[in-house]
């Protein structure tokens, strides 16, 4: 079987671009998993400030929350937070995150799990599993929907 020089040129060429590509894609995955986790920090720094409109902007406009009567939406979410976990401008505890497990489901859209953990000011340490599907914005990665239990 006699190939072509120029066939040879080719199947070379496709062959680096494949190479090119596998390296581009196995290293995304991880870019996005260090771009999700850090948001989560910025968000439990924002809460531990006592920043809750910040901590808020982890969440998108349309995001939702399971609550045990279902679905709840963003102004919801954020009563709970105002009126559960804070006192005025403070949070009754600090919040921890930790056990990060990020899922890709595609390029725009993650399956975030991991612990929570609230604990400090003489209460009792709390923690407790989420799950967080998450969506990349413009301005940068948001949850979508929040299971926390």
């Amino acid at each position: 079987m006699k190939i072509s020089h120029k066939a040879l040129i080719v199947f070379a060429w496709i062959c680096m671009c494949a190479v090119r590509a596998n390296a581009q894609t196995t290293k995304d995955p991880d870019s996005k998993q260090a771009a999700i986790i850090a948001a989560m920090t910025k968000s439990a720094n924002d809460w531990n400030r006592g920043d809750l409109g910040s901590f808020m902007k982890m969440y998108t406009d349309s995001s939702t929350m399971m609550m045990p009567t279902g679905p709840a939406g963003l102004s919801t979410i954020k009563k709970l937070y105002a009126t559960k976990y804070f006192e005025g401008a403070k949070p009754k505890q600090q919040l921890y995150y930790s056990e990060f497990k990020v899922t890709m489901l595609g390029k725009k859209y993650a399956l975030l799990t991991g612990k929570f953990t609230l604990k400090g000011n003489n209460l009792p340490e709390r923690s407790g599993r989420y799950s967080l599907v998450m969506v990349s914005t413009k301005q940068g990665w948001k949850i979508l929907h929040d299971h926390s239990s």
